[in-house]
């Protein structure tokens, strides 16, 4: 491995860790100060009030807007909008109706858990306890999995006449099916048309998927019959494709084409999720020729494919083991013009290293760092695990080298196997030279240990050199020298 291209990854990776540009010449702005730009535990309240008290400052009805549309913003970091509400509050900037108080309290629950969530209802004055806050007091129990808060909740709000629309049913259909309690969605639906709720598409298809993960076909029949009757109902791809997807686990392969082709019919042709989740429905049942002509109708109706479409395609061509049309997919992507992410050539890589093709792995690693693109230690790691496995460890070498210089990936510690079977290696075979650079790059991420050292002077004693300066070090990084296994590597001067 090619030490220049080492160091202009390192080089490259530090250039694209996230910076935040200031002008020298332009003041900052409101939103410059007060949006955190990724840092969610930033403390935005001392600069509004900063900003409120300075004497050319007014709260206008624009400045008013402008905080109202940051603080509802889906793009603002949640914990900051919650701040900005309820500063927005507190200094009387505007004055919240019950919409914006079930936002808020929406926002709440997904910050600070639905016990404050709970605690900031209970503060409401009663006109502002309707419909919409109640709603979102029961979304916070349920994203919280709160079964019995949620069902007593529930309970509640048709006593009140609150649970009136399928928004309600259904968070409930949808807090049985993420507790695991499948059998009880059915109910639920029935209930809703007990008491002349019209169930909407995602009623109907949460009911589907709650007999499809029971294997029950022909209850999932039955109520994809109903929805299809319903005259307020129009049928979209998802329900067909969710359809499918059970069709395809319970081996019903013709079922689940018809499923396909109709889902096929009502699919918008620029919605490229609806494509790529066909895409990978086929794959999963082996279609080669389905996946590269849905793919094929992508590409010409989206006119512009993004990462997350070439991602969902390599995974499926992977998938069929159809590594050739994955590498041409990867090069179309590269051509593309596409913002640079890892993940899309990982996908052929790893692809390559299921079917212990290492070569061509670390050749594409190779590829990407040529053009001065970012790996992942990870990546190169799984490379040199596999050619360990196959007993070629020089090969596995110069891989874990590249993942030693790129270890600054968070979480990521080397794998102990693979390390030591390459220092056993380089204390038997490799140079001194070698084994110093090693031993260096290794320390930078694990602590120093004997494997280390051993591997030092067993390439100290074949290349003939005096080995007191290894023991020195040994002995200030405080490790063991005089047990069995470091006396055996130093009796190997003798012979």
């Amino acid at each position: 491995m090619d030490p220049k291209l080492f160091a202009k990854t390192l080089i490259r990776s530090a250039m694209t860790s996230r910076s935040y540009y200031t002008s020298r010449t332009k003041k900052p702005t409101l939103y410059t100060k007060i949006s955190p730009l990724g840092n969610p535990s930033l403390n935005v309240v001392p600069e509004l009030d900063d900003w409120c008290t300075r004497a050319t400052r007014s709260v206008s009805p624009s400045f008013s807007a402008s905080f109202t549309t940051f603080a509802s913003a889906s793009a603002s970091p949640k914990p900051s909008r919650v701040q900005i509400s309820e500063w927005m509050k507190q200094k009387g900037i505007c004055i919240f109706s019950p919409v914006e108080h079930a936002v808020q309290l929406d926002l709440i629950g997904k910050v600070r858990g639905f016990v404050s969530a709970e605690e900031y209802f209970s503060n409401l004055r009663e006109e502002d306890k309707n419909l919409k806050t109640y709603g979102a007091l029961l979304n916070c129990y349920v994203r919280q999995l709160q079964t019995d808060k949620s069902l007593a909740h529930w309970r509640k709000m048709k006593e009140m006449g609150f649970a009136s629309s399928p928004l309600t049913y259904n968070g409930i259909m949808c807090l049985y099916t993420n507790v695991g309690e499948h059998e009880k969605v059915p109910g639920v639906l029935a209930e809703m048309k007990e008491n002349n709720v019209p169930p909407d598409n995602f009623s109907y298809r949460i009911c589907i998927n709650s007999y499809g993960v029971r294997s029950d076909l022909e209850g999932m029949e039955k109520v994809l019959e109903e929805m299809e009757s319903q005259p307020h109902i129009v049928m979209d791809w998802n329900t067909y494709a969710v359809v499918a997807n059970f069709y395809i686990k319970e081996g019903q392969t013709h079922k689940a084409i018809n499923a396909l082709k109709k889902s096929e019919e009502r699919l918008d042709n620029k919605d490229g999720l609806g494509h790529n989740y066909l895409i990978s429905l086929y794959a999963s049942m082996g279609n080669k020729d389905e996946v590269l002509r849905l793919w094929g109708l992508e590409k010409s109706a989206c006119k512009r494919c993004i990462n997350r479409d070439y991602i969902s395609m390599l995974i499926s061509l992977v998938r069929l083991g159809e590594l050739n049309e994955a590498e041409k997919v990867a090069t179309e992507w590269e051509l593309s013009g596409n913002c640079y992410d890892f993940q899309v050539p990982q996908t052929v890589i790893i692809g390559y290293t299921v079917k212990g093709l290492y070569e061509r792995a670390e050749a594409m690693l190779g590829h990407l760092m040529e053009k001065g693109k970012a790996t992942t230690p990870k990546s190169w790691e799984i490379v040199a695990a596999g050619y360990v496995n196959k007993g070629e460890t020089e090969k596995a070498f110069q891989c874990m080298k590249g993942a030693l210089c790129l270890y600054a990936e968070k979480g990521w510690k080397p794998n102990l196997r693979v390390s030591t079977t390459i220092l056993s290696w380089l204390g038997d075979k490799g140079s001194v030279e070698d084994v110093e650079a090693f031993v260096g790059l290794l320390r930078n991420v694990i602590p120093v240990n004997k494997q280390m050292y051993h591997a030092l002077l067993k390439a100290y004693i074949r290349g003939g050199k005096e080995v007191n300066s290894v023991l020195d070090r040994m002995k200030a990084d405080k490790v063991e020298d005089d047990d069995i296994e470091t006396k055996e590597v130093l009796a190997m001067r003798e012979n």
